[in-house]
């Protein structure tokens, strides 16, 4: 399925008010207006508020189903919210400029595009671990995720002593950055 009947698909499950659906929206696109929002004077709780909001003002659009989005939905949405977020700001008074200037603070086209870049750069990095294949998948999650130090790798794995599992886990990171870099080129 391409982006554009992806986001289809999405807007008119919301307009039908389809409970997976509403999840799958909050599963794409949550993480990124909590990000601008906590980026720029915010908590989890407004990015909450704000996504919440977000989803009203779309449903309210796709609802008479009429709506016909002109980007993308993440584009939309992160319009939507980032919006939504600089109003809260200015009612909050936390910035002593006029609305005219909040634009100059909070540039929607690079934000926009930074975290388009980070979230397809984070759908590649998943392709490459599912492809880096095990011991190394498990290694590097243990390490990484799982915050474990190399002694408790070591015993877990079955390598001789923590070196060992140093030397292996560079190893798998020389092989996820061949395969992340590989994927990386294939999407430009």
């Amino acid at each position: 399925m391409s982006s554009i009947e992806h986001d289809r698909y999405l807007l008119e499950g919301l307009a039908a008010q389809n409970k997976a659906t509403v999840e799958q929206l909050y599963k794409e696109h949550y993480k990124m207006v909590q990000s601008m929002v906590v980026n720029n004077n915010g908590s989890a709780d407004d990015a909450a508020d704000v996504f919440q909001e977000m989803m009203i003002v779309l449903y309210q659009k796709v609802k008479p189903g009429n709506f016909e989005l002109q980007c993308q939905l993440k584009t939309f949405v992160y319009s939507v919210a980032r919006r939504l977020w600089l109003k809260k700001l200015q009612q909050q008074q936390r910035f002593s400029s006029d609305s005219d200037h909040l634009e100059d603070i909070v540039n929607v086209e690079e934000e926009v595009e930074y975290h388009i870049k980070k979230q397809d750069e984070f759908t590649i990095m998943d392709i490459a671990m599912s492809k880096i294949g095990e011991p190394c998948k498990s290694l590097l999650q243990a390490y990484y995720l799982e915050k474990k130090h190399m002694n408790e790798i070591a015993a877990f794995f079955g390598y001789t002593n923590a070196d060992n599992a140093k030397t292996q886990k560079y190893k798998c990171l020389v092989r996820l950055k061949k395969l992340f870099f590989a994927q990386y080129k294939n999407e430009e």
